[in-house]
């Protein structure tokens, strides 16, 4: 992929989506999955969006795969043998192209729900 996406020409994808909350996330401080799960839930909650598991470990994937992110063991804290996966941001100028190609896409589909509401709503 490396700062690469296809739009559909329509809405964003939501594994683009999630993929940019992910990225912000975790440029913040390091993360490990359930985390990031439990903050994109609480987030979007009051809009009715529940990210699904599978979705967000694909986006998490797809972005270690790609290079952008990158992913180590540690314990988790106060157990002796539980080990969390640790994301972090691998390649910042590729998860800063990452995030400037999905703002184009947003920019485009904020346009698209704004004539769609003001041409059947007004």
């Amino acid at each position: 992929m490396k700062g690469k996406r296809d739009s559909t020409g329509f809405l964003i994808k939501q594994r683009a989506f999630l993929k940019l909350y992910l990225l912000t996330s975790i440029e913040k401080e390091p993360w490990y999955g359930l985390q990031l799960l439990d903050e994109l839930k609480a987030s979007f909650k009051p809009y009715g969006f529940v990210p699904q598991h599978s979705e967000v470990y694909r986006a998490l994937h797809d972005l270690t795969e790609d290079g952008i992110l990158s992913r180590k063991k540690v314990k988790e804290n106060g157990s002796k043998y539980k080990e969390v996966a640790v994301y972090s941001i691998a390649d910042k100028e590729e998860a800063k192209a990452y995030k400037k190609l999905v703002k184009a896409d947003l920019d485009r589909c904020e346009q698209l729900l704004r004539k769609a509401l003001k041409d059947n709503f007004s």
